[in-house]
């Protein structure tokens, strides 16, 4: 289980890569289900140019933590990862890579799913928006996870 924030960009299937060589061991594992979230250019019908994400140090890392103890205690799962940025994002730049690796894909896909839905529902992260017409915006709501 790891959790890191990233105050740079980070390419999502490096750090997978990475991952997957320093604390899984080969064989171990049957499946892996991951998810990115990157950064859009337009958010409720206007047009953005980027973002800074803020969070409350400690606070952000102990909540990211339990939701992957959480993941761990109802799924059997080998390995899970969350990576999240901080900081001014870019459009186009990764934002949040959750993975789960278990022996079968029923387990990874529904952890990687819970991961990421318990991360948008409870993470303490702020969201302003740069829009394309200079004005700065709060995000109130997070976009739902149909």
């Amino acid at each position: 289980m790891s959790v890191e924030l990233s105050a740079s960009p980070f390419s999502p299937w490096q750090v997978l890569a990475v991952h997957e060589r320093r604390v899984l061991r080969a064989g171990e594992y049957g499946a892996c289900a991951s998810f990115v979230g990157s950064m859009r250019d337009s958010n409720e019908g206007d047009g953005v140019v980027s973002m800074e994400l803020e969070h409350y140090p400690g606070m952000t890392e102990r909540e990211l933590d339990t939701i992957e103890r959480e993941a761990g205690e109802r799924w059997p799962l080998l390995g899970s990862l969350i990576v999240h940025r901080v900081g001014e994002i870019a459009v186009g730049e990764p934002i949040v890579l959750c993975a789960c690796w278990s022996a079968h894909r029923k387990a990874s896909f529904e952890a990687c799913r819970f991961l990421m839905e318990a991360l948008k529902s409870r993470a303490p992260f702020w969201k302003k928006e740069t829009l394309a017409s200079g004005q700065t915006r709060w995000v109130e709501r997070n976009t739902p996870g149909y």
